[in-house]
């Protein structure tokens, strides 16, 4: 399988539009060597077929893929190669981008859970203005380990774990998630054997979870923020990366002491990474760490080959 990393900024991209961090004040002048990067997404598809699976819809879908060509294909007069969409959750930087491609002949193949359905329905009614367009053909994301397939794209199956994370502020459960509030996906290579985790949003690494990911050939996971006390460390806000639902990569039980326990095999990776995160910055002490410890950090047009 390839995985192409189609974004890999948290929610406002980076540099973030109304943001003067050092991040994003050094990339925009060219002081700090970062590079620019869109919000969360990835496309997996198998190594012979053009038509793959779109893992979230950012609001820079359209950027993203006027930047990756092998997602127009061009075989008809109207054509893509995105064969289907998967939700991890129902947040605004991995939903939004579902009205980009509202001009589909046919409706829109989405696979999420019941409790993403409900916020994309209820909370932020998505799926109900796209009635208005193209239409929605809804698949259910059950939680009970049963793997599925996505029509079109017969090389690949997927399996559904829950995480320990947040849903979306619109939610009516905001303060009180739900199974199914957010996923982590294994997918896997029927031909090959190879498998891929990828969890962008991740509160809690539990059995279950590190079991798919110690059992993968590499992992995309959250790499929202370094310490659990950034933003509020940097008078940007208020809460805690853990009481919005991100395991912080440093510290005690933080990310990279969990990567660190996998099998020196494991392809380690950090997506959905926020635009105060130090690790942007690549002649950062951080970025060095990460690098020691043989973690990548994901940028836009990265490609996994499985």
């Amino acid at each position: 399988m390839r995985i192409s990393v189609l974004g890999s900024a948290a929610g406002g991209g980076f540099p973030q539009w109304n943001c003067n961090c050092r991040n994003c004040a050094g990339v925009r002048a060219g002081s700090v060597r970062c590079k620019p990067r869109t919000q969360s997404s990835i496309f997996v598809r198998p190594d012979k077929s053009a038509d793959g699976v779109l893992f979230n819809a950012s609001p820079d879908l359209l950027e993203q893929i006027r930047a990756r060509p092998e997602l127009q294909p061009a075989r008809a007069l109207r054509d893509t190669a995105i064969a289907g969409v998967v939700l991890m959750d129902g947040q605004v930087d991995h939903a939004t981008g579902l009205f980009m491609l509202r001009e589909r002949g046919t409706p829109l193949p989405l696979w999420c859970t019941d409790p993403v359905h409900d916020d994309l329905t209820q909370g932020n009614p998505i799926l109900r203005v796209l009635g208005h367009y193209c239409g929605v053909d809804r698949h259910r994301i059950g939680l009970d380990g049963t793997a599925f397939r996505v029509p079109g794209v017969e090389g690949l199956s997927f399996r559904a774990l829950a995480l320990s994370s947040k849903p979306a502020p619109y939610s009516p459960h905001r303060e009180q998630p739900v199974d199914g509030d957010n996923i982590g996906m294994l997918i896997t290579d029927l031909a090959s054997g190879a498998t891929a985790f990828y969890a962008p949003g991740l509160g809690a690494i539990t059995p279950p979870v590190f079991d798919a990911m110690a059992g993968a050939d590499a992992v995309l996971v959250d790499g929202t923020f370094w310490t659990d006390d950034e933003m509020p460390r940097l008078g940007i806000g208020h809460k805690t990366a853990r009481s919005i639902g991100h395991l912080p990569q440093s510290g005690p039980g933080g990310m990279i002491e969990w990567l660190a326990k996998l099998p020196a095999r494991t392809r380690r990776c950090l997506i959905h990474i926020n635009n105060t995160n130090p690790i942007l910055d690549e002649d950062s002490d951080e970025r060095a760490l990460l690098t020691r410890e043989r973690i990548e950090v994901c940028e836009d047009g990265m490609l996994i080959p499985l």
